[in-house]
């Protein structure tokens, strides 16, 4: 009994250990970047000496809302899109990568970045309400609103509904009253 206990405790160890090993630690107080960005701006983001290992390459890929026209580093909507750029991490094991999203850039975007050993946690980019306007974010409504048109049927059509009973009620008190 020892020895199953024992041989099913390996192999567990051996299942589930083997993908942690895989992607090794990254303390969240190694990366730092702004959180929002706003459309058409840059940010940096930040790895701290030891994330990755020295001079290996290191992936940056960048996935969200019309992703393509992101600029990641010194490179260059409508669907979630993925884009990707490649460095050498520093002597030291840090690496940056610059942001810039497109001028037109809405919603959430997700960074991460990897040595191949080393996978960062996902950062989160959101891109900032555009600057400007006359005060709100939204458009004004100069069309028709669904929920306001559903209201005018149901109404319309009770009112409907009551016209016909008042006219069958009219008639039928009228037809009695004939007939006696």
């Amino acid at each position: 009994m020892k020895k199953a206990a024992a041989a099913f405790a390996l192999a567990g160890a051996l299942a589930l250990g083997a993908p942690a090993a895989a992607s090794a630690y990254v303390p969240s107080g190694s990366i730092s970047g702004p959180s929002t960005v706003a459309p058409g701006g840059t940010g940096t983001f930040s790895f701290a000496a030891g994330v990755f290992d020295p001079g290996a390459t290191v992936t940056f890929t960048i996935t969200g809302e019309g992703a393509s026209g992101v600029t990641l580093a010194s490179i260059v909507k409508t669907a979630i899109e993925t884009k990707s750029y490649t460095k050498p991490a520093n002597a030291d094991g840090s690496a940056s990568v610059q942001v810039t999203l497109h001028p037109q850039a809405t919603g959430t975007y997700t960074l991460t970045a990897t040595d191949g050993n080393v996978s960062t946690p996902n950062i989160t980019i959101t891109a900032a309400a555009a600057a400007g306007g006359s005060g709100g974010d939204a458009l004004p409504d100069t069309g028709t609103d669904s929920a306001l048109m559903l209201g005018l049927w149901v109404g319309g059509g009770a009112l409907l509904l009551a016209g016909g009973a008042i006219v069958v009620a009219t008639t039928v008190r009228r037809q009695r009253q004939h007939a006696a």
